[in-house]
């Protein structure tokens, strides 16, 4: 079950940058570095869990390959499709309406989730790369790491701000890049992401604790 959440989660960050990064966004080189990077930092996080396919083509090679089950194979691809689709999911609820945001005031609501999921992905990969037996001695970790903040910024940083990090929030806070009245925001969502991502790594490496 640990792969199959695994996969399911890779692939919702990659489609959901997909999403954030080529729906009403600009052209340019943006959503491809984004969504290059999307896919880098969740095979780093993921791999040594379920080897990090994030696509049904590529399960269907490693099958082909022997590398995999059958029964692995469809759970795998189901994984995937329901990832995808919960990442569609919340992209259209994000992208509903869009208006332009000034700097500083986010729309609460999409700010809440945009700070959440990717201050879980923060924490999800720091976790992964950087604390777990299966990537232990690895050479990636700060790259995992900051691409995963860059790609945040991508997808969501006109939405949110893109802090995933309360510290940062209260910094750009004094700084008035952000009201106060907005503190509340960044705190509770990036606190609740750190949370849940460790749960979450909790339950997919129940040896690794």
């Amino acid at each position: 079950m640990n792969k199959y959440i695994t996969e399911a989660i890779g692939t919702f960050f990659l489609v959901f940058t997909v999403g954030c990064t080529v729906i009403h966004g600009d052209v340019g080189v943006i959503p491809p570095i984004a969504i290059g990077s999307a896919l880098m930092i969740m095979i780093f996080a993921g791999g040594h869990i379920s080897g990090g396919h994030y696509n049904p083509a590529v399960t269907l090679g490693v099958l082909i390959r022997g590398k995999i089950g059958g029964g692995d194979a469809i759970a795998y691809m189901l994984s995937q499709i329901v990832g995808a689709a919960v990442a569609a999911a919340v992209v259209g609820y994000l992208k509903s309406g869009l208006q332009t945001v000034i700097p500083g005031t986010p729309i609460v609501g999409h700010a809440l989730v945009a700070e959440f999921l990717f201050t879980f992905a923060l924490v999800y990969v720091v976790l992964n790369v950087a604390t777990a037996k299966g990537t232990q001695g690895n050479s990636f970790y700060g790259l995992a790491i900051g691409f995963t903040v860059m790609t945040g910024a991508f997808a969501v940083g006109g939405i949110s701000g893109g802090a995933f990090n309360p510290a940062v929030a209260i910094g750009i806070t004094i700084m008035g890049l952000s009201a106060w009245s907005n503190i509340w925001v960044f705190l509770l969502a990036d606190f609740v992401g750190g949370l849940v991502a460790g749960l979450t790594f909790r339950a997919l490496n129940p040896g690794d604790v």
